[in-house]
């Protein structure tokens, strides 16, 4: 399950998987199948499928991004696919992730482990082994998309559905202003002058961050053991969320001052011009395409102004000149 973990990581940041491809891709040797027909249970694709030759022995984690997987050799641990389908002829010995597709098991396939099919179908050849449980969701991928970005990418799910979720986010943000300004107002405050002085920064600083994040957790679910990696991507995760949280709070105080005083010349209360500007983001997040990029630049800003002001506490994270100073001796 660490391989489901380290895909979170990718939607708790807002970060579509179509430029970290190449991080999956260098798992196991593959080799595109350009012949062969994949049905999708996902939304699809034109990247070459992630291949496990007949023949061939992966002895990791065979992640995909965006794109399908076949496993027609055998895969010692578990195959996790992101906006793609997982087709089996072969052996898979642990689990089998899938986010927003289906699985296909042919006649010849074995699984020692579970599947879990989120967004799609799980589809067995009279003959496949399957020793543990499975479990599909087909409408999950409907309201993921619903809570996430189906509003800004034109999807097509329910209205009532997308209102419900955009409310509750919108709720929920609300309480995260209140307790941030309640416990931490003045480092909140010191952070969004960051995104005001230097926002161009802060962007390259943020998006430097989040694909470091990123690699980080994907590099611990396929190199480290259970026992170590599991609770480094948990620390990881934990980090992003904060860090991600932090930041947009101090960009919404940022925007919203810029509204207020700048446009309207009023002055308002650090907590009131905060909310002003989550509710004219927010709005922009319904418009299509246009939400998804302001809301990504936006998290970008926020994450890299969280990080340059360490949290509003405008000191380094790491002070080595300190240990290099010899100890104070007491006064004679």
């Amino acid at each position: 399950m660490k391989v489901l973990i380290s895909l979170g990581l990718l939607s708790l940041l807002s970060i579509h998987p179509a430029p970290l491809l190449a991080a999956g891709e260098a798992t196991v040797p593959t080799a595109p199948d350009p012949t062969a027909d994949s049905p999708r249970g996902g939304q699809g694709g034109s990247s070459p499928a992630l291949l496990i030759d007949a023949g061939s022995v992966a002895h990791r984690q065979v992640v995909a991004l965006g794109r399908d997987v076949r496993v027609a050799g055998r895969v010692v641990s578990d195959v996790a696919a992101l906006n793609g389908s997982v087709t089996v002829t072969g052996e898979v010995t642990g689990d089998i992730i899938v986010l927003g597709g289906g699985v296909h098991l042919a006649a010849t396939a074995s699984i020692g482990g579970d599947i879990y099919a989120l967004g799609g179908t799980i589809e067995a050849a009279p003959g496949a082994h399957i020793a543990g449980r499975s479990v599909a969701w087909p409408d999950a991928s409907a309201a993921t998309l619903a809570l996430l970005e189906a509003p800004a990418l034109g999807g097509t799910v329910s209205p009532t559905l997308v209102l419900g979720a955009k409310l509750a986010l919108l709720t929920a943000w609300l309480a995260l202003l209140l307790v941030f300004f309640a416990s931490s107002g003045g480092q909140v405050l010191a952070t969004s002058d960051g995104v005001e002085r230097e926002p161009f920064r802060c962007f390259w600083v943020g998006l430097s961050g989040v694909l470091a994040m990123v690699l980080t957790a994907l590099f611990f679910s396929l190199f480290a053991g259970a026992l170590v990696g599991v609770p480094l991507i948990v620390l990881v995760i934990l980090f992003a969320l904060v860090v991600k949280l932090w930041g947009m709070v101090a960009v919404f105080h940022a925007f919203g001052r810029l509204l207020t005083e700048r446009l309207f010349r009023r002055r308002l209360t650090p907590l009131n011009t905060a909310t002003v500007g989550l509710m004219v983001l927010g709005a922009i997040k319904l418009l299509p395409w246009v939400g998804v990029v302001v809301w990504n630049v936006a998290t970008f800003i926020g994450v890299g102004a969280a990080l340059v002001t360490k949290l509003g506490r405008r000191e380094p994270w790491f002070d080595l000149s300190s240990a290099a100073r010899p100890p104070l001796r007491p006064p004679a």
